[in-house]
């Protein structure tokens, strides 16, 4: 893993590449440029069923953080994939952790981020925040460079209703970890509040979360808006005049307020195995059409690479505010298995 001079070398793990994609991208990122995602958690390990949540429900959130995939196989898959994306000559700006579920429940998250550091790439964690109450947790996000906690409600019912997070934990408690997180925090701490339409979109929500915020210390927020397809249907984001009017009583009460809503782009990286990389993006970023054909156009293949994932049943497509978009599908094992 490591050589004589220190740094991250690429290693195979013995018997094969490992049964998920651990590393991705790059992909375009809105916040952090190209950005070579890590997987280190499976479909759908998460503490909170989000309504809008594109990769799937939670059929049991989880609030314990446990080992899941061994540090030293994630470092190398990274490492590897590294390699090859800077063989080709393209830059990484981040190396991000989004997985299909809350990055924060691997209990091995900080050896990890330590054993990637000599990569000498910057290091981020997308989290929703609800274990930063955790010691440990905080001690594994401190060691990065950038990190986004979600914040999409401080009121009990409608963070309920929206975040779905197991009856166990309170409100109180998430917010709690929060502010504690943020006090010292020595690199950028952001915060993400994506809005809902009828849930969360109201005056009284959207000032209650800016209050929060300026009072937490956090000065960089994001506004967000369902721009993937959600797993539950009848979920939207509200109109312009709606998320407007939030920028703007966000942007009364902290120094900076940005908008996700914009779309990315199609500038996804392809290793020229296509398959492999329609199956590793789509894992965690669902791709519209226009994004696959041009990764297609890159890779020198054909639509019927799609086609035959999807008469595999590994791809499906869903139309989404007027694009067609192409996610992973996973098939779950039962909660009694």
């Amino acid at each position: 893993m490591h050589g004589h001079d220190g740094r991250l070398h690429p290693a195979h793990c013995g018997s094969g590449e490992p049964k998920v994609a651990l590393a991705f991208g790059p992909i375009p990122s809105r916040r952090l440029g190209r950005s070579v995602g890590i997987n280190n958690i499976p479909p759908k390990v998460c503490s909170y069923g989000c309504v809008y949540c594109q990769v799937g429900a939670t059929s049991s959130p989880q609030l314990e953080p446990r080992p899941i995939y061994p540090p030293l196989e994630v470092a190398r898959a990274v490492a590897r994939h590294v390699e090859r994306v800077r063989a080709r000559g393209e830059p990484i700006d981040y190396l991000t952790f989004v997985p299909d579920g809350e990055p924060t429940l691997d209990a091995n998250l900080g050896h990890t981020i330590e054993l990637l550091r000599p990569l000498e790439i910057p290091i981020a964690v997308i989290s929703n925040g609800s274990l930063a109450w955790r010691p440990e947790v905080r001690d594994a996000l401190r060691a990065t460079d950038w990190v986004s906690v979600k914040v999409d409600a401080v009121d009990e019912a409608v963070w309920r209703r929206l975040n779905r997070p197991p009856a166990e934990l309170a409100l109180a408690t998430v917010l709690e970890g929060v502010r504690a997180l943020t006090d010292g925090f020595p690199g950028s701490l952001v915060s993400e509040t994506m809005l809902v339409e009828g849930v969360n979109d109201d005056i009284g929500s959207v000032t209650a979360v800016a209050d929060f915020l300026r009072d937490t210390g956090i000065r960089t927020a994001y506004v967000s808006i369902p721009t993937r397809p959600p797993s539950e249907p009848g979920v939207s984001g509200p109109d312009e005049a709606v998320v407007a009017r939030a920028y703007e009583i966000l942007a009364e009460r902290l120094p900076s307020v940005e908008y996700l809503i914009g779309y990315e782009g199609d500038a996804f990286a392809a290793s020229g195995d296509t398959r492999a990389d329609l199956l590793s993006i789509t894992a965690v970023h669902p791709l519209r059409e226009s994004a696959v054909r041009d990764l297609l156009r890159r890779s020198g293949s054909e639509w019927g690479v799609v086609q035959r994932l999807v008469d595999e049943g590994l791809l499906r497509s869903v139309d989404h505010e007027g694009s067609r978009f192409y996610l992973r599908r996973f098939h779950r094992r039962s909660s009694t298995s």
